[in-house]
């Protein structure tokens, strides 16, 4: 406005530099507002981008209580640590872990007791007798998730009742072998194990196995029967009662998990020490039956060990027994009865080693090759599982 005024009084006065130092301030200003407009236009951005950061980190948090929500409560508390999208595996890792360290413990102590004690079948008997006894005391100090958990109906009992004769009968046979036979050959035997488990998950569960899966067995087949022709301390009665236990066993992985998937609030903690309390009706009459002098045994061991030791020794295996097969019920709610059976196997190559050591075990040259074709077969067999899963997926 001031520079037109300047203009309109041109004729009478020429402009001082007062005035026109004026004008050229004003022009600048004019400048200003234009020079601010894109940082006004940021700053009236800036809401909308708080808003979608608050939107990220709600959704985050939404993810991360839904995963929360679908633990059970060991994977809670893991997941303090490590997170809730990888709990579930650390705690599958670490029940595979203890199940492998108190198989190869059990194993050993075992062996030993039939050294001086050979009767199974009492053996046997009391290591669930332990394991239900361990159950009670658990139950009656509160801990009732690591226990029983709860009472079961009738027809809760007649869903589990098959797997726990299977586990009764497959223990008994496993025992047998294990007082007849050197341990590596009873479980070089026993890498059998997912050939009965791929035809009885088709049998009762009704899943389908690939032929690559199928085919990968047959190493482990040929390398048990060459250890097996070659081994030192074999004879039929320690090989037939091996494989009598894979039998029954993969009756027991099979039924077990349908009666898990059955079974309403009562996890698989609580599924086993069922299936412990009523495996000891089961053994305990082939006691009576099969080893009537074991009473006579008993009486000599403990004048010769005394009652604490002798005791002792059977106790601590009875809670070895039941740990282990604990930790491998939890394993097998975790994954398929197949999956099972191998990791049964790759146990198996830890127990072999250790006893092998551990008593000084002579193996022929052949021993040696049919056990590592039998484990190397194992191999292939994991590695044709995991191949078939990615085909399906």
């Amino acid at each position: 406005m001031q520079a037109v005024m300047v203009q309109s009084q041109g004729l009478m006065a020429r402009p001082s530099a007062k005035t026109t130092i004026s004008s050229m301030r004003t022009s600048k200003m004019t400048i200003v507002p234009k020079r601010i407009a894109a940082p006004v236009q940021l700053r009236a951005s800036m809401p909308s981008i708080r808003a979608s950061r608050r939107s990220l980190t709600i959704t985050a948090a939404a993810a991360d209580a839904f995963a929360q929500s679908t633990l059970d409560p060991m994977e809670k508390i893991v997941s303090k640590v490590v997170g809730a999208k990888n709990a579930p595996t650390v705690v599958t890792t670490a029940y595979i872990a203890m199940w492998y360290g108190l198989n190869v413990a059990f194993n050993l102590q075992n062996k030993v007791i039939f050294n001086y004690f050979p009767y199974p079948w009492f053996v046997s008997t009391v290591h669930v007798i332990v394991g239900a006894a361990y159950c009670a005391i658990v139950y009656l100090l509160g801990a009732k998730k690591a226990s029983y958990e709860r009472p079961i109906t009738m027809q809760e009992f007649k869903t589990i009742f098959p797997p726990a004769a299977m586990h009764a009968i497959g223990h008994v046979a496993a025992n047998l072998s294990f007082a007849a036979v050197a341990i590596s050959l009873t479980h070089t035997v026993k890498t059998l194990e997912p050939a009965f488990n791929v035809i009885l998950s088709k049998l009762v569960l009704g899943e389908a196995t690939a032929l690559p899966v199928m085919a990968s067995l047959l190493p482990i087949m040929v390398g048990v029967a060459m250890a097996s022709a070659a081994e030192l301390s074999f004879n039929w009665y320690g090989f037939i009662s091996a494989m009598i236990s894979n039998l029954t066993f993969g009756f027991r992985a099979v039924w077990s998990k349908r009666a898990m998937n059955n079974m309403k609030n009562l996890g698989s903690t609580g599924i086993y020490a069922w299936t412990t309390l009523i495996s000891c009706f089961i053994c305990f009459p082939g006691v009576l039956i099969c080893e009537p002098g074991v009473w006579n045994a008993i009486s000599d061991q403990i004048a010769q060990k005394g009652l604490a030791t002798f005791g002792g020794s059977l106790l601590s295996v009875g809670v070895l027994y039941h740990l282990y097969n604990q930790f491998a019920f939890n394993t097998l709610a975790r994954v398929t009865p197949v999956s099972h059976g191998v990791c049964n196997v790759v146990k198996r190559i830890c127990i072999i080693a250790t006893s092998v050591l551990f008593f000084g075990n002579v193996l022929t040259t052949q021993t040696k090759i049919g056990t590592a074709i039998a484990l190397a077969g194992t191999y292939l067999y994991t590695e044709a599982v995991k191949a078939n899963k990615k085909k399906q997926a």
